[in-house]
């Protein structure tokens, strides 16, 4: 046998006894360790039910049980003392070190679902939304809870709660994942803008098929096509991908590129809002916006929730939702004629 046939065989035999050693203990009782060992400390199997909370038989059915698995006996009892057999002060000894641990951690997992907020964050969401309104949010989320620290990672595609090892995610537009919880912080506006040197240039598009006579921005996420722009149309939901002259990955240029008269793009409201406000950007055909679309903040499960992630939702769906991403009154008053718009071909 050669030495990589050794360490190999060496490696399945540890594998092997690992394997063994789980079997084992997932053979033993807990309830009957746990029994053992209120028994052992209280010096008798009465008392030790009162620590335990439970009739004197049921301590004895699972110290005879566990006894039965280990093929040991641990307790020497007559009708006037009970005591440790040199077996069960072994027991006694090893058990110690371990139900400690375990009582350490049910101590710690109590203490992270019901004491003060604290542990590692992992949030995800898009990068603009994540510049302009989580960040700054969460520096003021570090001044109640200075015991929670973030890792946050900024991407346009959805994150994977579980791959990604998320635990709380901010999505925008449509949730279509039935497998997490998603709570609607504020409905999500999208709408076409242009600076105002462009309308002066250029004048405005009244209509969707006027959009062919100008230059259009669009965004497209990293790999993938242009995102189609959408409307809605006579109530009903349409899409269409004007041609551009400019394409970016990242909305923050398309901004820039609007901003700069460079053209008309869609963007959403909390990305435009203070510039609309200022008059810096107007926005257009303001009634074909779509109106099924929403900020979320998102999750895997309500139950358990740990405090730190109960305490982030509900002060971000406070402060998100006392913010104004919206701030302004449709530029286009809605037609007065019952003439049916057409998307352009």
């Amino acid at each position: 046998m050669n030495t990589s046939q050794f360490s190999q065989r060496r490696a399945g035999t540890a594998a092997a006894n690992s394997t063994d050693a789980f079997s084992t203990c997932f053979a033993a009782s807990y309830g009957g360790i746990i029994a053992f060992m209120a028994v052992a400390t209280e010096g008798s199997f009465a008392k030790g039910a009162v620590r335990l909370g439970v009739g004197r038989s049921a301590v004895c059915r699972s110290i005879q049980k566990l006894e039965s698995q280990l093929s040991t006996r641990l307790f020497l009892r007559t009708t006037r003392a009970t005591q440790l057999t040199r077996e069960g002060e072994r027991f006694f000894e090893n058990c110690s070190r371990g139900v400690g641990h375990i009582a350490d951690a049910l101590n710690d997992m109590q203490d992270l679902r019901d004491g003060p907020p604290r542990g590692l964050l992992r949030i995800s969401s898009t990068v603009d939304f994540g510049r302009k309104v989580v960040a700054p949010l969460l520096a003021k989320f570090s001044e109640a809870y200075p015991e929670i620290s973030f890792d946050v990672l900024l991407d346009d595609r959805p994150a994977d709660f579980v791959a990604d090892q998320i635990d709380v995610a901010f999505r925008n537009g449509r949730i279509e994942d039935s497998t997490i919880i998603a709570k609607q912080l504020l409905p999500m506006r999208t709408v076409l803008c242009a600076s105002r040197e462009y309308m002066q240039r250029r004048g405005l598009p009244a209509t969707v098929e006027e959009l062919g006579q100008h230059d259009c921005i669009n965004y497209r996420r990293l790999g993938g096509p242009a995102l189609e722009w959408e409307f809605k149309i006579n109530g009903k939901m349409q899409r269409y991908l004007p041609g551009a002259r400019l394409t970016f990955s990242d909305s923050e240029l398309v901004l820039e590129a609007v901003l700069a008269g460079r053209g008309i793009g869609q963007l959403a409201g909390y990305q435009i809002g203070e510039y609309v406000t200022r008059g810096e950007l107007v926005t257009v055909m303001d009634r074909h916006a779509p109106d099924d679309r929403g900020h979320y903040i998102c999750y895997l499960c309500r139950q358990h929730l740990p405090q730190r992630i109960r305490v982030l939702v509900d002060f971000m769906t406070e402060q998100i939702r006392a913010l104004d991403l919206n701030p302004w009154s449709p530029l286009n008053p809605e037609p007065t004629g019952d003439q049916p718009e057409k998307l352009a071909a």
